[in-house]
């Protein structure tokens, strides 16, 4: 047995088979030149010397070196992933290495390479970067680290962390990145906008001082009689409103832009703008559905809740079934009976896909504020913005253009029913989401 696993253990340096091409070399020249065959025959007596020597350094310490992938407890999705690789060199000499992780096989990449050198009884860690496009649980292989000597005739194989499961969840760095923001109010570096507020609610918080821009149905006049200036009442606005985002999981959804689904970004845009809403202490709750409802999650505004809706947006995946907009809407009537703030994302790539489900939209928008999120197509932006070279390319360019014109023509047919819309790209959806919901609560009109 330890036979074998030294044969598998031992693999052979550069540096041995550049030696044995100058002694092959040597070897062919001697039939002509007879003193290089001393020469080639002393050389390599030498070299098989010193590559046992080399062997025998490598493989005499039976735990030449200790190693370990430090998996985080979940990985964010669509985001950079650190992964790091510590490892401890336990010979009395300097070795080199070379690092090969086995990484999922949801990355699909098999040239994994790390190189390096760690000084005698030293350690070090190596840093590389994942990005995960999918939700699920990702399994890493062996950790494989090859071991060389200064001489480098011969290399020594560890291996470590086999069978190492970590889940990749919604983008929760997304999440943490917005809210960090909002507490510093540097929420315009990406974006998000500052939105007077238009009324109020008649919740009193503080009398101060009258500037530019407030309501001046809100001036205080015995105030400002006392102390001679402009003075207003502020009032707080409306807490523990019932919010929900309910997102569309059937086949519309499974459309992909720059690797991720339709559905994934709608998820990483729930996830970051639910953090907000309870940040701004309003309950928030979530809701998807396909063919049926597949998961209803009530609102609420318990710190714990997060977590909550972090774990169902974890599990949500996608089918092949159109979704049912009846189902959605005989819910929503049954289980939702405050007046709350619904974002539907979803998408419509034709106005009479949009036909069909306007019935029971215009339904959900009576008792409800009904935002409807879906997406353009940005493949089709590029199409258009392609130059024509031949008739089928004009072709195409024209059809590009009316499925173009098809979206716009479907966001004023819903604000005309009264149907709150947001058409965004795929990459700007968290940040228009947020401003949607900081916009609704300025105005008032939940």
């Amino acid at each position: 047995m330890r036979i074998v696993n030294f044969i598998k253990n031992l693999y052979l340096g550069k540096r041995l088979f550049f030696i044995l091409a100058v002694l092959i070399v040597l070897f062919l020249f001697s039939y002509w030149w007879h003193t290089l065959f001393s020469i080639a025959l002393l050389g390599t007596f030498f070299l098989s010397v010193a590559f046992l020597f080399d062997v025998v350094l490598l493989f005499k310490n039976k735990e030449g070196i200790n190693a370990a992938r430090k998996l985080p407890e979940k990985f964010s999705n669509s985001d950079l992933n650190e992964v790091p690789l510590a490892i401890q060199n336990k010979y009395n000499f300097a070795i080199g290495i070379s690092v090969i992780d086995e990484i999922p096989v949801q990355f699909q990449k098999r040239d994994f390479l790390k190189t390096g050198s760690i000084p005698s009884r030293g350690k070090t860690i190596i840093n590389y970067q994942l990005r995960p496009v999918e939700r699920g649980v990702y399994t890493f292989g062996r950790l494989n680290i090859y071991v060389n000597s200064t001489l480098n005739l011969a290399r020594r194989r560890f291996t470590f962390g086999k069978d190492q499961e970590v889940k990749v969840y919604p983008s929760f760095i997304q999440m943490k990145k917005y809210a960090f923001l909002a507490i510093d109010n540097k929420l315009t570096q990406f974006g998000l906008k500052k939105i007077r507020r238009i009324g109020h609610t008649m919740e009193f918080e503080q009398i101060k001082e009258y500037v530019s821009g407030d309501d001046v149905r809100t001036i205080n006049w015995k105030a400002t009689a006392k102390r001679g200036e402009l003075m207003i009442n502020q009032f707080q606005d409306e807490k523990s409103q019932p919010v929900y985002s309910i997102i569309d999981a059937s086949r519309v959804m499974k459309m992909p832009f720059n690797g991720l689904t339709l559905l994934d970004y709608a998820i990483n845009s729930s996830l970051a703008f639910s953090n907000i809403a309870l940040k701004k202490n309003d309950k928030t709750g979530l809701l998807t559905f396909s063919n049926t409802i597949h998961n209803h999650l009530a609102a609420s505004s318990k710190k714990t809740h997060l977590n909550t809706i972090l774990e169902v947006l974890y599990s949500i995946s996608t089918n092949f079934l159109d979704s049912d907009f009846g189902r959605l809407y005989a819910e929503v009537k049954r289980k939702i009976s405050h007046r709350s703030l619904l974002l539907l994302y979803t998408n419509f790539e034709h106005s009479s896909a949009m036909q069909r489900q306007l019935p029971y939209l215009k339904g959900l928008s009576k008792k409800h504020i009904l935002v409807v999120i879906f997406f353009e197509n940005t493949e089709l932006e590029d199409l258009i913005a392609k130059k024509a070279q031949n008739t089928p390319e004009i072709y195409h360019k024209t059809i590009a253009q009316k499925m173009h014109y098809e979206k716009k023509l479907m966001v004023k047919e819903l604000e005309k029913n009264g149907i709150q819309t947001v058409l965004t790209k795929p990459e700007d959806l968290t940040v228009i989401t947020i401003n949607k919901y900081l916009e609704i609560k300025a105005r008032g009109i939940l």
